[in-house]
């Protein structure tokens, strides 16, 4: 295979943030690529086969662009890009980055970081009811989070109703000191760190006060009408039938539902069915209604986090093979 050489011009002024600290990021896409990349001034030289250097050389323009844009640079923006590469798709981590939600209560702002997350938000932007699913660590609780509180502000929506279900995990309420709400608080405690960093303590205590912002568990929403409301009911996977039906027949006019929940960490006794699994196979083909599956490569924590989430999916399909070819040779055995 012949060798070629293409230049890329990287400015100065973004060389440390597209190459990372030690130059990691460039030798991360080097491995990746099988090319070789050799700095000159304000250039860039990739040595390798043609077909290996336009893939290296679209990763480095899209995290030029991306840096152009004023982002830091993270691991987690090299490894998407390149796995973006690898399986050709169109869309390109600045169009991703187009996509502003809103900004922290720091300034930062708060965007989409994957394809997943993008069409995630855009299905919240259509539908009246949209189902988050997905490992932890692919934002589906913070998105709907800023999602809920932008709407909130553009008036579009007159409050915002946080739940979830009070299922305990490993230990029983009981043992928690303090009153009901000191007992439940600890399973609402995510909603808060979201809202706080998103709104603001002060802004969240004041709207709190007036009743415009509500966290409370999913036992408090029976026998309410949810209208003009932004709902967003965390770890569904924790309800039961019932439970999720009653939280369905809640929602009101003027009213934005979203559902998280991942179906790898139920905390439901042995046996027992999820309201997350009923209800997305009866309303899967319900109009209005979205569901978006999130992966392992929405992963947006620290990279070590989508090897583990991936690492258990992995696990996850070889025991289900196993179980499928051991449920089908015994049903060939004769008794």
């Amino acid at each position: 295979m012949s060798l070629t050489e293409t230049t890329i011009n990287i400015p100065v002024s973004h060389m440390a943030n597209v190459f990372g600290q030690f130059d990691a990021y460039m030798k991360k896409i080097e491995r990746a690529f099988h090319v070789t990349a050799v700095l000159r001034d304000e250039g860039m030289k990739l040595l390798g086969s043609q077909q290996d250097i336009d893939k290296a050389a679209r990763v480095f323009s899209q995290l030029l662009e991306l840096s152009r844009r004023g982002n830091q640079i993270t691991e987690q923006n090299v490894d998407y890009a390149i796995s973006l590469t690898f399986e050709e798709k169109e869309s390109s981590l600045a169009e991703i980055d187009k996509d502003l939600i809103c900004h922290t209560i720091s300034g930062k702002p708060v965007k989409p970081k994957t394809l997943g997350q993008k069409s995630y938000v855009d299905q919240i932007r259509e539908k009246m009811i949209v189902f988050g699913i997905g490992p932890a660590g692919t934002g589906k609780t913070y998105l709907a989070m800023a999602m809920a509180i932008t709407a909130f502000k553009n008036e579009e929506v007159s409050r915002i109703i946080l739940t979830r279900p009070a299922i305990e995990a490993g230990e029983k309420l009981g043992f928690l000191p303090g009153d009901l709400q000191s007992k439940v608080d600890p399973y609402l405690r995510p909603l808060y760190d979201a809202l706080y960093q998103i709104m603001g303590a002060d802004s969240f205590v004041k709207n709190m006060e007036k009743g415009l912002i509500e966290v409370a568990p999913l036992a408090y929403m029976r026998g309410r009408t949810l209208d003009n409301a932004f709902i967003i009911l965390d770890e569904a996977q924790n309800t039961t039938p019932a439970q999720m039906k009653m939280f369905l027949t809640r929602i009101g006019f003027g009213s934005k539902v979203v559902i998280t929940g991942d179906a790898t960490q139920k905390d439901l006794a042995p046996g027992a069915a999820s309201g997350l699994d009923v209800a997305l196979k009866v309303l899967r083909r319900v109009e209005d209604i979205g569901i978006c599956q999130l992966t392992s490569s929405d992963v947006v924590r620290h990279p070590l986090v989508q090897k583990i989430v991936k690492a258990y999916e992995d696990y996850e399909k070889r025991e289900q093979r196993g179980k499928n070819a051991g449920g089908n040779g015994n049903r060939g055995r004769k008794k």
